[in-house]
């Protein structure tokens, strides 16, 4: 009879060891979870409370009352003006040139000097002239001692006639001879007349006053009077005209106050149109339209006392062509261009701020007319439109202020940094 196999103990050792590693592994997360929340209390407590909250800049920015510069629309009486590119032009331009031919012998004058009319400016060789009059004052002469003799003989010829000592036909012929000295003798002056004259003219002079230009010729040169060029050009500076074109539609209106001799004052401005240069007054308009840009040409004069004008200088023309009296006017800044048409923002109750279309009329000096959509005290934005949207919240400031004070466009892609 067999005896029973005493138990193994490897199976025994298994069966205790098999639960332990469990045990340990879930101590392992335990510690985990601790960790885990120690670190979310520590956040809590002493992290989150020290940071400061996140802002979006872009909201914080459209948000912020907008800093602008604001007037209110107020009554003025306004000026009509046309605008126009008008050309300084000198009443009077004159070439100076010889009337006779000779060597210039001495120079008078400078260039670019104001000489007044009678001025001398050049000398030609007078040699030539004054023989030439010294030989129509010797034949003056001689002309004179044969008509003298002539009549001499007249006389001793109707002395005989009247003691029929002498032919009625001798006595005639001598009468005859006599009208014929007394006819070479006008001859004869008028020779010596002319030889003055050219003499004279070999004394240039200035045939008006004015600004004179350039020396077209120099000394020792032979000048003639057929000279294209002439010795120099003399332009009148004062007074001085300044020509320019309206539109015909204009017409009526200018022709009005012309016909009726009112003053139409005209000021002329540099190219820019800043600097006002001189004030004038149109003197006359043309008889004709131009058919191709259906325009008038009208002059103005100026005094130019400071020579402020220069013949063909352009500059801009403003004429005053009528006048409004009592008319809505703001500063042309607050007048936008857009989608709508002509607008300004008006500033409502609370400081908030509209789009307002308008419609506007004649400009001056940096107002303009607002013929609808305004009333006279209706405030306007002014500086700082730039920023601006419908219903955009304001802040009424000084000019200079809303210029320091409006703030920079942000850069492109900044807003969304912000964001993430």
């Amino acid at each position: 009879m067999s005896q029973p196999l005493a138990p193994s103990p490897r199976p025994v050792a298994k069966a205790e060891s098999a639960p332990a590693v469990p045990r340990r592994r879930s101590r392992w997360w335990l510690w985990v979870i601790v960790v885990v929340l120690g670190a979310a209390l520590i956040y809590a407590l002493f992290v989150r409370p020290f940071i400061k909250p996140t802002v979006n800049p872009r909201a914080a920015y459209e948000n912020r009352p907008m800093p602008v510069a604001a007037e209110a629309a107020r009554k003025a009486d306004l000026n009509v003006r046309l605008i126009a590119l008008g050309t300084v032009t000198p009443l009077n331009t004159v070439t100076v040139r010889s009337l006779v031919d000779g060597q210039l012998q001495k120079i008078y004058f400078t260039e670019g000097q104001i000489v007044a009319a009678g001025a001398p400016l050049a000398d030609i060789d007078p040699r030539p002239f004054e023989v030439m009059k010294q030989q129509a004052e010797a034949t003056l002469a001689r002309d004179q001692s044969q008509l003298e003799n002539a009549r001499i003989d007249e006389a001793r010829f109707n002395a005989l006639l009247a003691q029929d000592s002498v032919a009625k036909q001798q006595v005639d012929t001598q009468v005859a001879l006599v009208r014929q000295d007394e006819a070479t003798i006008k001859v004869d002056e008028a020779q010596v007349a002319n030889a003055a004259l050219q003499l004279d003219y070999s004394h240039i002079t200035a045939p008006i006053s004015g600004r004179i230009g350039l020396r077209l010729v120099d000394l020792g040169n032979t000048i003639h009077p057929s000279d294209a060029n002439g010795l120099a050009v003399i332009t009148q500076l004062q007074p001085i005209s300044v020509i320019f074109s309206v539109p015909q539609d204009t017409l009526p209106k200018l022709l009005a106050h012309y016909k009726a001799g009112e003053t139409m004052e005209v000021d002329a401005f540099d190219r820019d149109g800043h600097t006002l240069l001189a004030k004038g007054k149109v003197v006359t308009i043309d008889n004709l339209i131009d058919p191709t840009t259906g325009t008038l040409k009208v002059r103005a004069e100026f005094a130019n006392e400071d020579e402020a004008l220069f013949p063909n200088q352009f500059v801009n023309v403003q004429l005053i062509a009528d006048k409004i009296t009592g008319a809505i006017v703001v500063p042309t800044a607050a007048i936008q261009r857009g989608t709508a048409g002509t607008f300004v923002y008006k500033v409502l109750e609370g400081n908030t701020a509209t789009v307002q279309v308008v419609e506007t009329g004649a400009t001056e000096g940096g107002l303009i007319a607002v013929t609808k959509g305004l009333a006279a005290g209706d405030t306007v934005v002014t500086d700082g439109v730039d920023k601006l949207r419908e219903g955009a919240k304001v802040e009424l400031v000084s000019r200079s202020a809303a210029q320091a004070e409006a703030p920079a466009p942000r850069p492109r892609g900044q807003g969304k940094k912000h964001q993430n």
